[in-house]
């Protein structure tokens, strides 16, 4: 019976689109129905020509809120009292005036710590402590190779250097292959290089630490160089671990170039990836950089940082894989990605994400201007490709001088091929 009234209230208002209490009445009908995704629209069309429509708003509420399954009155539990807590419940405790600290912490985990360190589903916890209490998050990767989209000369490169070797004991044994040392991953910026450091470490089954300038520095004299210790501690004790080092340039710059306080913390991190007070075995160390030519060269020297891999703008194939990951939530038709790919030559993984966003953005105006809700289209797509400008270019413009004045040693050499490849002038 429900049914067929919202079928005849839905004829009834294309044939009257502009009689809003008929529109509301049918709004309220689908909500209640469980059909929330058609009541939005109706609501979104009321909301357009009466802003401040209360019922309207009510409805938009409550057809976006997501449905909770309806609890059995046998099963319910009784209602808590004000400040007890439940025994044996996982759920997190609310905080003042019910606020959900569980939810908060997983929207904004990425900026604010949490406030306290939990243990995982196999009890081993989340977080590993080095010396004086100091907490450092440890990661178990979910991802692999398999999910990096394109990028086949570098798993190449990793599956000769790095994982061929590890997984292989018995051939390592016999050609005398040795796993000291580090791999360090340069190239543009926005590329991959840390979701390619995470891949590794969960292609390997590793715990993943990554380390930043903010983890190590610290003001007072001889901090820095006992949190860069307490962190490979770290790494050493939740072996095997993948220790990622972002930004390298930044903690391991050139030492001429120095004052004589940050010197002090680049030989610590050189005496660190020796393994001299701990050994490193089961620490496999991979670092990245956007300025390898700022690096100090003993970070380079073998046993240490001696392997490079340059991580390069996504390719034709790579772009349209990731086109798609950063649309799959997203509402779309239409859409060709292999044309978008073919118009975001030289386009960072970064820079294809900003498009998706921009795109969306087109879709979503266009939406709140007419109150017609609609999809993310092509033409959306090819005008935000027009609009996002790569950002690999200035890069590239720096790499170039280096390639062609500072290559003396060749370890240049794979960025000078790309570049003439590319005709970069």
């Amino acid at each position: 019976m429900s049914d067929a009234l919202i079928d005849s209230l839905t004829a009834a208002v294309q044939v009257r689109p502009d009689d809003l209490p008929l529109r509301l009445h049918l709004a309220e009908l689908l909500v209640s129905a469980g059909r929330g995704g058609e009541a939005i629209g109706h609501a979104a069309q009321v909301l357009a020509r009466e802003p401040g429509n209360v019922v309207a708003q009510q409805l938009m509420g409550r057809a976006l809120a997501p449905a909770a399954p309806p609890t059995p009155p046998s099963a319910a539990p009784p209602a808590p009292q004000p400040g007890s807590a439940q025994p044996g419940s996982a759920q997190p405790a609310a905080g003042p005036a019910g606020v959900d600290w569980g939810a908060l912490e997983e929207q904004f985990g990425d900026s604010v710590p949490p406030r306290f360190a939990r243990s995982s589903a196999d009890g081993e916890p989340d977080q590993v402590r080095g010396h004086e209490d100091r907490v450092f998050d440890v990661e178990r990767a979910t991802i692999t190779l398999a999910d990096v989209g394109g990028m086949a000369d570098v798993k190449k490169r990793l599956e000769v250097s790095f994982l061929g070797p590890l997984r292989n004991p018995k051939l390592r044994s016999l050609f005398g292959k040795s796993l000291r040392g580090g791999l360090l991953l340069y190239g543009p910026p926005g590329c991959g290089k840390t979701f390619l450091a995470r891949a590794v470490a969960g292609e390997m089954g590793a715990a993943f630490l990554s380390l930043s300038i903010t983890d190590v520095l610290n003001m007072w004299v001889g901090s820095s160089e006992k949190n860069l210790h307490d962190l490979f501690e770290s790494a050493r004790g939740h072996a095997p671990c993948v220790l990622f080092l972002d930004e390298i340039d930044a903690l391991g710059h050139k030492r001429s170039q120095l004052q004589s306080s940050m010197r002090t913390v680049v030989n610590q991190l050189l005496t660190e990836l020796d393994g001299v007070e701990g050994g490193n075995d089961g620490v496999f160390v991979l670092a990245a950089t956007n300025a390898p030519w700022d690096v100090d060269a003993a970070l380079r020297r073998p046993g240490r940082l001696d392997r490079t891999v340059l991580v390069l703008p996504p390719d034709r194939a790579a772009r349209a894989a990731i086109l798609e990951f950063h649309l799959r939530d997203r509402p779309v038709a239409g859409i060709d990605l292999d044309q978008v790919a073919q118009a975001t030559e030289h386009f960072s993984g970064a820079d294809l994400a900003h498009l998706c966003e921009t795109a969306a953005e087109y879709a979503m105006r266009d939406s709140i201007t007419t109150g017609e809700i609609r999809m993310i289209g092509q033409a959306d797509m090819l005008a935000a490709a027009r609009e996002v400008r790569p950002s690999t270019d200035a890069w590239f413009a720096t790499a170039r001088n280096v390639a062609m004045f500072a290559n003396e040693s060749g370890e240049y050499d794979d960025l000078a091929a790309y570049l003439k490849k590319r005709k970069v002038r």
